[in-house]
This record gives C-alpha cells, sequence and structure tokens, in this order.
C-alpha cells in the first residue's frame, strides 16, 4: 500500500531540508509544498493544523509537526 506523505516547506527552513532527506534515506515518496511560495497553501495549512511553522508532514492523514523521525515511521507504511 502506497503511503500519502506531504511535506510543508520554505526555501529557508533547515529542519524541512532534514526532513526531506530523512524521508529519501527512508524511500518515503512525498509530495512538497512551498508555502512560502504557495499563500494559498501556507492558509490551508494554518487551517488545518491551526500551526504557522514548518516543517509540517501530512503521514496518511495524521500531522507530524515539526521534524520527528520516530512519528513519522510511526505513521508511515513500510514494508520490508
Amino acid at each position: 500500500m502506497e503511503n500519502e506523505i506531504l511535506l510543508y516547506t520554505t526555501d529557508t527552513c533547515p529542519y524541512c531540508t532534514q526532513a526531506k532527506n530523512f524521508l529519501t534515506e527512508q524511500g518515503l515518496p512525498f509530495q512538497e509544498i512551498n508555502v512560502q511560495a504557495d499563500y494559498a497553501e501556507a492558509q490551508r495549512l494554518v487551517e488545518q493544523t491551526g500551526q504557522m511553522g514548518v516543517p509540517q508532514i501530512k503521514v496518511n492523514g495524521n500531522w507530524v509537526l515539526g521534524f520527528d523521525p520516530q512519528a513519522i515511521l510511526t505513521f508511515a507504511r513500510i514494508t520490508l
């Protein structure tokens, strides 16, 4: 079963870079949404989570606020 992972980022966020690297290293495909470049997505993110900071990661419908590798893996479906 495929994972649905949305990674909300900005250009200058070091934790966003760490999250991208982690997801790539784990072999977890993701869609990056740069809220710095897309104001409508930034507004939608705040409406959904009540948070303005990044990274925010939606993993199979579950929100992970900040770069939290353990939480990401908890919600991701990993096949060995």
